[in-house]
């Protein structure tokens, strides 16, 4: 697995901690900061599943190359 998406996954939970204790103590403040992490982390999956996918398409490009040859 990627880095970005285990860092991603990571940070969503830690925003939904959080995004939940702010709701308890009734501080905004807390549940704002926890849905920019959720937010932080659901951006860093992206990036970590895009970068997989580029990989893979340079891995079947290499693939092609090496066999043409």
């Amino acid at each position: 697995m990627d880095d970005n998406k285990t860092e991603g996954k990571v940070d969503e939970g830690k925003g939904r901690v959080k995004e939940a204790a702010g709701s308890l103590t009734d501080d905004d403040s807390l549940k704002n900061e926890g849905k920019v992490d959720k937010a932080a982390g659901k951006t860093k999956q992206k990036l970590g599943d895009a970068g997989e996918r580029v990989g893979d398409v340079v891995s079947g490009a290499a693939d092609k190359v090496k066999k043409a040859l």
